[in-house]
């Protein structure tokens, strides 16, 4: 069972997007952005969503918190912050994009790490891809592709690891067992910022008919702060 008391849940629907509270999603919220059923959690976001206040592209997507509902925000000097989850993407928009964990900060909307997926329909496979900002004064992240070997539909682990001092590591499990690593380190400006983790569907396109979305299910999702 993944533990839905420390996040809240945005959804594109209003303007700007609505906000689920933690007490109402860990109360057993659903709608058909948002299923939890049998151990998982799926999320969905239509092309045509609405958005967040700072973003051109709609998601389905939670947001660390306390268990009051209050927002948590850390430095990453402060503690060990670990994600791990299992994951499958379901669904791609038309360009094949999607975003499904990030870590972000309260300072800006341009965060040091979202990890995203590429599906090329020619290939039949899609691409996991780390965007990683060093500093936060860089105009544009940097792209790693983690692994480039998952179907839609296929399930894979990963677990993202940033460190007191600011070492990140993100180490994935593809479906075949394989495991795929990469790590960076984060510029001591990144001390500053308030960071907070980010999980669900960011789907990164907006046009097209309203059947057109992304979307995931996790069967397992844990956030430590160590």
């Amino acid at each position: 069972m993944i533990d839905l008391t420390t996040w809240n849940l945005t959804i594109p629907v209003g303007v700007p997007a609505t906000t689920i509270a933690t007490p109402a999603l860990a109360g057993g919220y659903q709608d058909r952005y948002f299923q939890s059923k049998d151990g998982t959690i799926s999320f969905w976001a239509p092309v045509n969503g609405s958005t967040t206040s700072n973003s051109e592209y709609p998601r389905s997507e939670m947001r660390e918190t306390y268990a009051d509902g209050s927002l948590r925000n850390w430095s990453y000097s402060a503690a060990t912050n670990v994600l791990s989850a299992t994951a499958k993407v379901t669904q791609v928009p038309s360009n094949g994009v999607i975003a499904f964990s990030q870590i972000h900060t309260k300072q800006s909307t341009s965060p040091p790490l979202m990890l995203g997926y590429q599906y090329s329909a020619k290939a039949g496979y899609g691409s996991v891809v780390i965007a990683f900002r060093g500093k936060p004064s860089d105009a544009d992240s940097k792209k790693i592709v983690l692994s480039s070997k998952i179907k839609l539909n296929q399930d894979f682990s990963y677990k993202i690891n940033l460190g007191k001092d600011g070492t990140l590591s993100i180490a994935l499990t593809e479906p075949s067992g394989t495991i795929k690593s990469w790590q960076g380190k984060l510029d001591k400006a990144w001390k500053s910022h308030s960071l907070y983790f980010k999980a669900g569907v960011y789907t990164l396109d907006n046009s097209g008919y309203g059947t057109e979305a992304g979307a995931t299910t996790f069967k397992q999702l844990k956030l430590e702060h160590l």
